[in-house]
């Protein structure tokens, strides 16, 4: 089975991400003294004593309000509750309880969960137990003040909790690939991403940053276990002003490197834009693997030649990230979402994979036989000696060679090709490191690095 989940339930601004961050131990969820700030529900893993779960943040519920996001927002808070082992319905214990704490515990009271009370921003340990005793009226069982800020009663509240979680013998945890959906507002990220699972997940609207934080969710497909990571909208940094927008596009770039993937999700409508070549640079740049999603295909009007063009576009404007796949969707339609999924298996397949030190000197070898190393006016010519990998995602080699300063970029390029054509390594970039490192060096080092030379 999958990790249990846990999911925050509350009012806005009682300081369920701030109590989602401190269960999770990190500061993933958005935190900001506005109300309305999370709206989709994000997740987060966390862990108790022995047991492992997910702790899921959601919107701040109001009934009474029908008004922009609210009516998705509780959407989202029951789907958290549906798929929860167990809920967390934070207060605020400075406030005391109001109308709107009665119709959220009444919502709770009939729905098929356990629910703890947490009463926050109880930082005195003497007044936050007279805090904590007014909500006993709500009716859900014992309320445990604590404060998410100073961490003061969240292990009482975990001890509650993990009672009504499953033990860890119990879960069979398997290994993920992490998938980051990126690109500008508005290109369809989470609408792919709800196509992807088969419900809404994130909230969709035609309104520019809808969707302000981070939103993972996981998703199995046969053997594969995907967690999918849809990002706030990104826009250029001009127009972007401090507050929920800028945390979630920060939120977005660390999503970009903690991913094993990214889909850069383009708009057909719009090309390729100057904000799009700016993306696509900052994945090259953390060295992530990526398949560019042209998305809102079926809304473009086209011949035979249509999709060719596209493509010329794409290689003249993002030709640093021409290793990655190009798929032409609809998230609309569900037009090749699933061939998304495969593109994703090859590329960290390849952005994971190594390669022998024989196969690497024999590519060297070949490609020094086509063209050899250039040679100065004074009559200095690089040597390549031999080449080895050191890492992988990305896959990266060391070559070592007389001088780096006699490798110009247009040969360094032209040996980047060759390792493309002999080695693959679709969808993923690759580092070459060139270090300098005599012949009489060579061969006072070891067995191995002796073993294949290019002459």
């Amino acid at each position: 089975m999958a990790l249990p989940i846990v999911a925050i339930i509350g009012r806005p601004n009682v300081g369920k991400s701030a109590l989602v961050n401190r269960l999770a131990g990190g500061r993933q969820s958005i935190v900001f003294d506005q109300p309305g700030v999370t709206r989709d529900r994000t997740y987060q893993p966390a862990f108790w004593q022995d047991r492992d779960f997910l702790v899921v943040d959601t919107g701040g519920l109001v009934f009474d309000d029908d008004t922009e996001f609210l009516p998705f927002i509780r959407e989202q808070a029951l789907a958290a509750l549906v798929e929860a082992s167990a809920a967390i319905f934070v207060v605020d214990g400075q406030f005391g309880p109001t109308e709107g704490d009665q119709e959220i515990a009444s919502w709770l009271r009939t729905q098929n969960v356990p629910v703890m009370l947490a009463v926050n921003k109880c930082e005195s340990p003497d007044e936050g137990m007279i805090q904590a005793a007014q909500f006993w009226e709500l009716g859900l069982g014992e309320p445990y003040p604590v404060s998410a800020i100073h961490g003061s009663g969240s292990g009482e509240l975990l001890d509650a909790l993990i009672e009504h979680l499953p033990a860890a013998d119990e879960i069979e945890v398997t290994e993920e690939y992490r998938v980051a959906i990126v690109g500008r507002p508005n290109v369809g990220k989470s609408s792919m991403l709800n196509a992807f699972v088969g419900e809404s997940r994130s909230i969709v609207s035609p309104i520019s940053g809808t969707t302000r934080d981070a939103i993972d969710m996981v998703v199995t497909r046969g053997e594969h276990c995907y967690r999918l990571i849809d990002t706030a909208g990104i826009r250029k940094k001009k127009n972007v002003d401090f507050g929920p927008e800028f945390f979630g596009i920060n939120r977005a770039f660390k999503a970009i490197r903690r991913a094993d993937v990214v889909l850069l999700v383009i708009d057909a409508l719009d090309g390729v834009t100057e904000q799009d070549q700016k993306l696509a640079g900052r994945i090259e740049e953390e060295g992530r693997a990526c398949v560019i999603v042209v998305n809102k295909w079926d809304a473009v009007e086209k011949d035979a030649h249509t999709i060719y063009e596209f493509d010329k576009t794409i290689e003249a404007k993002i030709h640093f990230l021409g290793w990655a796949k190009r798929l032409y969707v609809s998230a609309l339609t569900g037009q090749r979402l699933p061939n998304i999924l495969d593109a994703v298996n090859a590329a960290v397949a390849e952005h994971r994979r190594r390669v022998t030190t024989s196969v690497v000197n024999e590519v060297l070898e070949d490609a020094v036989s086509w063209h050899t190393p250039p040679t100065t006016r004074q009559g200095r010519q690089g040597r390549i000696y031999y080449g080895t990998q050191v890492t992988a995602q990305p896959p990266s080699f060391v070559l070592f060679v007389n001088d780096p300063k006699l490798f110009g970029d247009g040969y360094r390029r032209y040996i980047e090709k060759q390792f493309r054509k002999n080695l693959g390594y679709d969808g993923t970039p690759i580092r070459l490191m060139w270090r300098g490192k005599s012949m009489r060096d060579i061969e006072r080092g070891s067995n191995a690095n002796r073993a294949v030379k290019v002459k």
